[in-house]
């Protein structure tokens, strides 16, 4: 007896999970297909006749011109496209058959569901991505939350397509838009610094070039040479005001030097000037849309897991590190960190990357929505840094207050 029921809970639990692994699967190809359906009707010039109605209706603060007008959008949008997921995964569930699949045809139908009270009745307050009002958090990394999706209405039209998961956008490269967007960029006279102008300027981006050395820039159209250096951080703050993304790039390698001036050197320059300048920008996100189009990328570096073969570097760029970790528990605005091998430049002279391949790497993942940037040959890293970030991230959260 006790066997037999023994045998019976297994087959009810691998019946249990295959249903649970099904449903996943299901609601997953739901989401594709919504935010493929998305995607296309940006790109399909007879799909987005009736997707525009969509967005004609809202103001900028998310509020809707006209309440006909919002219902109009819902029926030549949200309905249509909620009955197109809602038939192509039950057609999915038939042919199929297992069970589990008809969770994904209960996700599509709460769509449908509150697509036709937003029709029907008026209920704007079930449209969640689009309540308005000042814009409170910045952009989720997992989901899609209100300012996520604020930036496909203002920021840019043909990005940040997904609408509950952002799958679709990670996958297509849509989960950031640089277009037409203003860059700071510091040591951008650096081998690195020039590489990711170029990469950014190739994606419409504007790039403000600050560099201790401005006569190494190269004149170009969307690209502007400042004079800069550390300890004058302050002196940026107007500058900052208009720029959409900073990218903390400057640093210093004294190699084997182990001096008290050097010491000094390496981490007034690799920690506390980069500290400071996130301290001015954080001061500049300000306004409506701040939280939504505001960035900042700061090099920290592979060094702060691995060795570097230069200590001084090594525990200064660890300081920043950590220091980023613990600043972006309350971070106005969203922050990626940039953890790069060695690559070839004055500072590693011996690396074994290219910048041009880092920089490419670097906006690849950044478009991606990926907050911490891992650009290396060393596969140790990709294991490492995550369970360092993870565990610091938790130690700071919890014994250190706001």
């Amino acid at each position: 007896m006790e066997a037999g029921l023994q045998i019976n809970w297994l087959v009810a639990t691998y019946a249990c999970l295959q249903f649970v692994a099904w449903g996943f699967l299901s609601i997953l190809i739901a989401e594709v297909i919504r935010d493929s359906y998305h995607a296309a009707c940006h790109h399909v010039q007879w799909l987005s006749k009736w997707h525009n109605k969509h967005h004609q209706v809202y103001k900028r603060d998310l509020s809707i011109i006209s309440l006909e007008a919002y219902k109009d959008s819902q029926l030549y949008h949200d309905i249509v496209e909620s009955i197109l997921l809602l038939v192509i995964i039950g057609a999915i569930a038939i042919i199929f058959r297992p069970v589990g699949l008809w969770l994904g045809v209960l996700y599509a139908a709460t769509f449908l569901y509150g697509a036709s009270l937003r029709y029907f009745l008026g209920r704007v307050e079930t449209d969640y991505t689009h309540k308005p009002g000042a814009l409170e958090v910045i952009p989720s990394v997992w989901w899609v939350n209100r300012t996520y999706h604020w930036r496909h209405h203002f920021d840019d039209v043909n990005a940040y397509y997904s609408g509950v998961f952002p799958l679709v956008d990670k996958v297509l490269g849509t989960a950031l838009s640089v277009k037409g967007k203003t860059v700071a960029l510091t040591g951008a006279s650096g081998s690195l610094g020039q590489a990711l102008t170029a990469e950014l300027v190739a994606k419409n981006a504007k790039v403000i070039a600050l560099t201790t050395n401005p006569e190494n820039i190269v004149e170009q159209p969307r690209v502007t040479a400042l004079a800069w250096e550390s300890g004058k951080e302050s002196e940026l703050f107007e500058r900052l005001r208009k720029v959409d993304i900073l990218i903390i790039n400057h640093g210093v390698n004294v190699y084997g030097s182990r001096t008290s001036e050097d010491i000094d050197k390496s981490f007034e320059v690799n920690a506390f000037s980069a500290v400071r300048l996130m301290d001015v920008f954080f001061s500049t996100v300000t306004g409506a849309d701040a939280k939504a189009t505001k960035e900042i990328w700061i090099n920290t570096s592979e060094a702060e897991v691995s060795p570097a073969l230069s200590p001084l570097y090594e525990l200064s760029k660890r300081t920043l590190g950590n220091i980023i970790t613990l600043k972006r528990l309350d971070s106005p605005c969203t922050v990626r960190k940039l953890i790069l091998g060695p690559f070839k430049s004055q500072l590693n002279p011996y690396g074994v990357m290219s910048a041009q391949q880092v920089a490419k790497g670097i906006v690849f993942l950044a478009r991606r929505d990926f907050r911490n940037i891992i650009v290396t040959v060393n596969p140790l890293t990709y294991i490492f840094f995550p369970i360092k970030e993870l565990t610091t991230w938790l130690y700071y959260r919890v014994f250190s207050k706001k």
